[in-house]
Parts: structure tokens; sequence; C-alpha cells
């Protein structure tokens, strides 16, 4: 897909996200993603040389290698969303090769699943892409159901399988996010150890972040700081879903009930209502974009090639580092799925799309 066709699948939000001017930190300098960022960044970090090592390889791996950028396939919605939900739309992804194949035909940068998935076919696909063993999950058969990420394996058994690295999940903002906050920390001190690079989910979540109809997980105030705390523990790579909307610490301190801390700059000078600023504020909390930002797919939809490709766009020109997209992707058939991440991949190797 060329940029005139990029253009052309926008319709009338292309002006509006291609073309579209930031003016927030403006004196302030980003990080702007690059092949060499393993080297540039990460070498001079406390991470040993075998992280460098497979972080250079995630960064030269796929139909995105050398540029700078990833496109990474998740599928470990089998546990979150149930397989049945998941995979009824394409059974063939009951079967965990379907996925290592998905991800290698699609050109990706590498395949992000669970323990069983990944440990399966480890002997045939590890030497091929680089495999992130997802730790952790929240389980879906406890009446009625919660939501509390759990470990479900361990870092040695990634590291036994060839993973070159691991993925895990805080639900910032839940009453379980301290004790999530240190075992993943633990874990990601273990992985690093090992000489694998780490991936954190930095979802925000609390049934009481939505309030009066309106939902803040999706706030970029609070989704930022999310972020900066995932950081702070060493994560390599931050997942986050690109925020929808701003000022959640205000709707949620209330006179009865102060939350958390916020200065207004955060709203006038540091992001707009523009999404490509919101997502922008998300890159800031990461170190400037030191750490990459890889924006969620997504679940489903009725035009998921159209919204993906708008997610690419938006993560791209805010100085995000690519996209995570699994749902849009695998509950379709195998040849619309491949086009789907391809469409997506061929944002980030345009060289007209730019960081605004």
């Amino acid at each position: 897909m060329n940029y005139s066709e990029i253009q052309t699948l926008l319709a009338d939000k292309a002006d509006y996200l291609l073309n579209f001017k930031s003016q927030t930190f403006q004196e302030q300098q980003f990080y702007v993603p690059s092949p060499n960022w393993p080297n540039d960044i990460m070498s001079y970090s406390d991470r040993n040389n075998r992280v460098v090592e497979h972080l250079n390889l995630l960064y030269k791996t796929g139909r995105l290698g050398g540029s700078g950028y990833l496109s990474i396939l998740p599928i470990d919605q089998g546990i979150e969303h149930s397989a049945g939900a998941s995979f009824a739309a394409n059974p063939m992804y009951f079967d965990p090769e379907n996925i290592a194949k998905l991800a290698l035909e699609a050109g990706s940068s590498a395949v992000a699943s669970t323990l069983g998935v990944l440990g399966l076919v480890s002997k045939k696909y590890a030497d091929k892409i680089p495999f992130i063993v997802k730790l952790n999950h929240n389980e879906l058969l406890t009446y009625p159901n919660k939501h509390d990420q759990i470990f479900f394996g361990q870092v040695q058994q990634a590291y036994d399988m060839g993973a070159k690295g691991v993925g895990a999940t805080i639900y910032f903002g839940s009453k379980e996010s301290n004790r999530q906050l240190q075992e993943v920390s633990q874990a990601f001190a273990e992985a690093h150890r090992l000489g694998m690079f780490t991936v954190l989910w930095c979802y925000v979540r609390n049934p009481g972040f939505k309030k009066d109809g309106v939902n803040y997980e999706l706030s970029a105030d609070i989704t930022g700081q999310a972020n900066h705390l995932g950081v702070t523990i060493e994560a390599d790579i931050i997942k986050q879903k690109l925020p929808e909307l701003n000022g959640g610490f205000k709707a949620l301190s209330t006179a009865e009930s102060s939350y958390g801390k916020l200065e207004e700059r955060i709203y006038t000078q540091l992001s707009s209502d523009h999404p490509i600023d919101l997502a922008k504020y998300q890159v800031a909390n990461c170190y400037m974009g030191k750490i990459p930002l890889i924006s969620s797919g997504g679940a489903s939809g009725q035009n998921d090639l159209k919204e993906a490709v708008e997610l690419a766009v938006i993560n791209k020109r805010a100085g995000g580092s690519g996209l995570i997209l699994g749902r849009k992707a695998f509950q379709h058939s195998l040849e619309e799925g491949i086009k789907i991440i391809n469409a997506v991949q061929d944002v980030y190797l345009s060289q007209e799309i730019t960081i605004a």
C-alpha cells in the first residue's frame, strides 16, 4: 500500500491525521525511532550484551527490519478473552503452529503468545522469528469473573525454549497493581540477567475510572503516568492503548476524594485534544521516546483495515515505534489477516508519513 492508497483509505480523516502539525513539546528533543536504537540507547544502559543483541535481532526481523519500527503479532487472547470467543471466527488458530505461521508470513518483527503456544512449536520456529513469551494473564473462569494478572509461566521456561523476550501485563490503578508491579519487576530483572528483553502491557484498569459514562482508563494523563511507571521497572518496550481523551486526573479528583497529582501545563502545553498530541504525551512519558512505545491494535470491528492504518498513522506521527496488532488480523482469513498487517507495516515504511 503506497502513500496515495493510504490517503484514499483514510478518506475524510486523511488531512486531519497526515497533515497535522503538533505544537506541544516545542523546545524538547524526542528520540526519533531508529534501527540503531539498541546501540544508540540500550548499549549504554545496564542491560547486558545479550539483551542488546536480541533487541538488535528484533529490529532486523520481518518487513520492518532496518526501519526502526516494529510490527509484533500478539495472540494470547485464548486466555484473556477465552479461546472459543477469540478463535470461533477462524478456528485454525486453535492450533499454535498457525499462530507462528501467520507471524512469519506477514513479515512480523516477533510473535508474542503464551508459554503453551510458543513452547509447543519452539524447536520448529524459535530460530525463525523472535519469540516473546507472555508470562502472566487474566484467567477467565473464576466465577464471577475477576480482573487480575497472575503468572502462568516462569522466566526460565521462556529462556529454555529459546525466546528472545518476555512480556507481562500490569493493571495500573487496580487494587492488585502493587503485587503485580513487584512480581513483574522481579521477572524482568531475571529476564535481563538471562539476556532476554522485556515488553510491558502497560494497561490502566479500574471500574472507578469510568465516570459519568466516560472511560478515563483511556485518558492520556493517566496512561502516560502508567507508561512512566512501566519504564521505571525497566521495561524495554511499552505496549499501551492509544488515548482517546484527556483529563482523567481532573475528573477523578473531587473535593471529597483527591486522586493523583496534576499540573495544568499537562493539558495546555504538553498535549491538546488531537489524537496525535495525546499519543505524543504517552511517548514523552517513555523517557522522551528512548523507550519505544508500541500501540495496541484493539478489538476486531467492522472496518479493521482502515482502523489499523489509522492507529499506525497516529502512533508513528506521535513518535511511537510500531503497532502490536492481533485480533484485527487473526479474526479474519489468513490472507486478509496478512493484508491488514502488511498495510500497517506500509505506514511505517512510508517516507511521506513523518513525525508531527
